[in-house]
């Protein structure tokens, strides 16, 4: 299959952005397949998300490199890659299995853009289900956090992960792990109006007798579920319902929330814009 190229960027926004890119482009002999841009007007920021063929079928980095002098010309914040390569994915789960066999049926479909190479999880609970996949199980105890956070920024370098997405993983990250991670790892959580945090979140949501139930999808940060948020999802509930369907609710908004940010972020339609984002859907 002949390789396409995802050009993203943000820059201070200004006449003959879009110009510039395209030109780039033909130019070098590409054609653009689909192109996307969005000015927001509250800090005069710029967005640009460019899908494009090259003829000659060039290597990303000497793509990258011809590409930096307009980038540098312009300001821009830009990254270029081959859109058919998978991100290179580490599942973080504890003992709740429906986002990781979501996310796992889905690489299998080949609908997720991803490849998993490896599952890391404190406990031992869903090791029959990666062995299901054939993926590789790590269990990392986190009794000493430190020794657990440092083996899996190992397993980050040693498998070349590109994405680590904490798909119910019950462990929150340190501020160290989290900036290591910025911008490449993403957590989902359950999310009511009101916002229930601590213990049986859906016995509280059920005993406030809410209407909706939604997840949010985000990227981690140092503080707690308060990452850019990259997707959300709700499903509408009524007052038949038991604390334990509420719950299997929630379990399916969260599965198809996490898929479809993970989805979003390995085809590079996330961009991050200071405390939010621009999604191109």
């Amino acid at each position: 299959m002949t390789p396409t190229y995802v050009l993203t960027l943000s820059c201070p926004d200004r006449p003959g952005l879009v110009f510039a890119v395209t030109r780039w482009i033909a130019e070098a002999g590409g054609n653009i397949l689909d192109s996307q841009q969005f000015s927001d007007t509250s800090d005069n920021e710029f967005f640009l998300r460019v899908h494009f063929t090259m003829p000659d079928d060039p290597a990303p980095e000497g793509l990258s490199e011809h590409f930096a002098k307009v980038a540098t010309e312009h300001q821009m914040n830009f990254r270029l890659v081959i859109a058919e390569t998978p991100a290179r994915t580490l599942v973080l789960v504890s003992r709740e299995g429906h986002c990781l066999n979501d996310l796992l049926y889905r690489q299998s479909a080949g609908s997720l853009g991803i490849e998993i190479p490896a599952i890391v999880s404190n406990h031992r609970d869903l090791e029959r289900l990666a062995a299901a996949y054939e993926v590789p199980f790590h269990h990392v105890p986190t009794d000493d956090k430190a020794t657990s956070e440092a083996r899996l920024l190992e397993l980050v370098d040693e498998l070349s992960i590109d994405l680590v997405v904490l798909a119910r993983y019950m462990q929150i990250l340190s501020d160290e792990t989290c900036r290591a991670l910025d911008g490449r790892a993403i957590n989902i959580h359950h999310s009511f109006l009101p916002s229930f945090k601590g213990a049986r979140p859906y016995q509280q949501a059920h005993d406030r007798g809410v209407k909706l139930i939604g997840a949010t999808a985000h990227y981690v940060t140092a503080e707690l579920d308060e990452g850019p948020i990259i997707d959300q999802g709700v499903m509408r509930v009524d007052h038949r319902m038991s604390a334990a369907d509420l719950a299997r609710v929630g379990r399916d908004v969260e599965a198809q929330t996490l898929s479809r940010a993970v989805k979003l972020h390995a085809e590079s339609r996330v961009l991050m814009n200071g405390p939010r984002t621009v999604v191109f859907a």
